[in-house]
């Protein structure tokens, strides 16, 4: 799934080329995608809108149009590529953006997981999911006293709730394993028994982690590419996840991959005790 640094790199792609241009007409495929409004009232308020801008919350992608914002969630394996107006339709593109001159932005997801929304921005923080979202990696207000009050009450492993996004936002299962490993704390720890100095090792490699996957475009994992097919190279600087056939880089004890709330994880048992 596209965490954060993916997103960001998508973000990045899109902006470049899409800045400016207008939204003629849009073509929807799969009624799904559209989360709010209804499919009518979508297509109706978002046709000659003008994208101004493309920013990023948390794992959403915000265009910028006028009065509106589109949110858009990749969720599995959610892409956009730039295609011609005469170019045959993928059967797994299901919203298609007409910008004239020939030329389409196409949402291709082979899964159908993906959501779009269609909100005015005077409703951003009212309506739809923002307004449920955490603080960003990089707000002023993360910090070590913040995590604690957050997760005095919970006694879930934090690697369950590094990966809730109301508390931090954009940290997935990829990521939260190589910040648990540069913190050196167990995932299956309860997050209620975090001190001071772990939460501040979590805030530090959080950024620390992100930054250096946006630098590099993300990880390329399993079916994940940014626009029009390009990969990340973040993937070769993993230091734990997906590592369970070889050794710790510190150590050179044997990687585990265990279980929690579901996911895969991957953490060195005698660095992260």
């Amino acid at each position: 799934m596209p965490e954060l640094p993916e997103v960001e790199t998508v973000k990045e792609s899109l902006k470049c080329r899409l800045v400016g241009r207008k939204i003629k007409n849009v073509n929807i495929l799969w009624d799904n995608i559209i989360a709010y409004p209804s499919k009518e009232e979508f297509i109706k308020d978002i046709n000659d809108k003008i994208i101004i801008d493309i920013k990023r919350r948390g794992k959403f992608l915000l265009f910028d149009l006028d009065d509106y914002y589109l949110l858009s969630h990749l969720r599995m394996e959610g892409k956009y590529f730039f295609k011609n107006h005469d170019d045959e339709i993928n059967k797994h593109e299901h919203v298609i953006f007409d910008l004239g001159n020939d030329e389409e932005l196409r949402y291709m997801d082979t899964r159908k997981f993906g959501k779009m929304y269609l909100i005015k921005k005077e409703d951003i923080d009212k309506i739809g999911p923002l307004k449920d979202l955490g603080l960003e990696p990089w707000d002023d207000n993360l910090n070590s006293e913040y995590l604690i009050n957050k997760y005095k009450n919970k006694r879930l492993p934090i690697k369950t709730v590094l990966l809730d996004q109301s508390i931090i936002v954009g940290i997935g299962n990829i990521y939260a394993d190589e910040i648990l490993f540069l913190s050196k704390i167990n995932p299956l720890k309860k997050c209620n028994l975090l001190n001071k100095e772990e939460c501040e090792k979590i805030i530090k490699y959080t950024r620390e982690v992100l930054e250096n996957a946006i630098k590099m475009g993300g990880s390329t994992i399993r079916t994940y590419s940014s626009v029009d097919g390009v990969h990340g190279l973040f993937q070769n600087e993993l230091l734990v996840h997906g590592k369970d056939k070889g050794t710790c880089p510190d150590c050179n004890n044997k990687i585990e991959k265990i279980r929690i709330g579901g996911r895969g994880t991957y953490y060195c048992p005698k660095c992260q005790k």
